[in-house]
């Protein structure tokens, strides 16, 4: 038997990249698992079918994590199909790297929006829904949290918001069995990266040169 067997889990931003791994790997452990996306269906239905065809139970669910209607309807349609949940994995982030000069307002709003407001309101909602065991939650941060790469301002400051919310919710919620706890990746070759164009650009020389191993 699998560990996670019986248990139900909610991956935000599943659809693609580090967020698509997950959710296998959950299944695979055992978990149902609710695949959300914000725009992706295509990218989502692909990640339900794959788990599905391996024996796993998944749905796919749309959802802003940034707005609290879509997160109320996101944990609703989990626990229709599967039962309440016992995990969360806010993976659901969005980023763009641009010198101070080029930060707008819109843009900073939109990463905080996701990448801080999303988690809050996900935990908030988790909260109503696991049961007198607790749960876990798990939230991605980066290490670009603590490595401060140039051009990364506003996500840089994102992430070390979802490292602050980890601390503080771990002692705040601790007590009522519920694990808040952070992790936080280095490089890692995804759809997103492709899509700005960081491979083979002087951003991803300085990621790597800063990597011990390379």
């Amino acid at each position: 038997m699998s560990e996670l067997t019986g248990k139900v889990a909610i991956v935000t931003g599943a659809s693609k990249g580090i967020g698509a791994a997950i959710a296998k790997g959950l299944s695979a452990a055992g978990a149902a698992v609710a695949v959300n996306y914000a725009s992706s269906k295509e990218g989502a239905d692909r990640v339900v079918a794959e788990i599905t065809s391996k024996g796993g139970k998944a749905i796919a669910v749309k959802g802003d994590v940034s707005k609290a209607a879509d997160v109320k309807r996101l944990f609703a349609e989990t626990k229709k199909a599967f039962g309440a949940p016992d995990v969360l994995v806010n993976n659901a982030g969005i980023y763009a790297f641009d010198p101070l000069e080029a930060v707008t307002e819109d843009e900073f709003h939109r990463e905080f929006n996701t990448n801080v407001l999303g988690p809050i309101l996900t935990i908030q909602e988790a909260l109503k829904h696991f049961g007198p065991n607790g749960g876990s939650v798990i939230n991605i941060s980066s290490v670009a949290s603590t490595s401060a790469p140039p051009n990364s301002v506003v996500y840089s400051a994102t992430k070390g918001a979802v490292d602050s919310i980890a601390r503080v919710l771990g002692k705040e919620l601790g007590a009522r069995n519920i694990r808040v706890n952070t992790i936080a990746p280095g490089g890692v070759e995804t759809e997103g990266v492709h899509r700005i164009g960081m491979i083979g650009s002087d951003f991803e020389k300085q990621i790597v040169a800063g990597t011990p191993l390379g």
